[in-house]
């Protein structure tokens, strides 16, 4: 069998280059509202982080996606990423074997 090529993405945060099934993308729209993209197919201009707590809590010290984005976001935006991280953390941890 082929073995399929994998995507990757770079981690906005760290500059290192993870697998996409390894972050999540933050995607701005038209309207410039900020938000999750789980899917990965907002329309927008996406930008990843890896799905680690560390990153999310060094994003929101160093405002990552005000830059990224050039705009000013909201701290609970960021509150939202890191408990999101958290989450799909515990998850992987929990179904690691499937």
């Amino acid at each position: 069998m082929k073995k399929r090529k994998i995507p990757l993405r770079k981690d906005i945060v760290t500059g290192e280059m993870f697998p996409k099934k390894e972050l999540v993308r933050v995607v701005k729209n038209k309207e410039n509202e900020v938000s999750l993209d789980p899917t990965g197919k907002k329309q927008g201009r996406g930008a990843y982080i890896g799905l680690d707590v560390a990153i999310a809590k060094r994003a929101k010290t160093e405002r990552t996606f005000d830059k990224a984005f050039s705009l000013k976001i909201d701290d609970q935006f960021y509150d939202e990423l890191i408990a999101y991280v958290d989450h799909q953390q515990a998850r992987k941890e929990l179904f690691k074997d499937e």
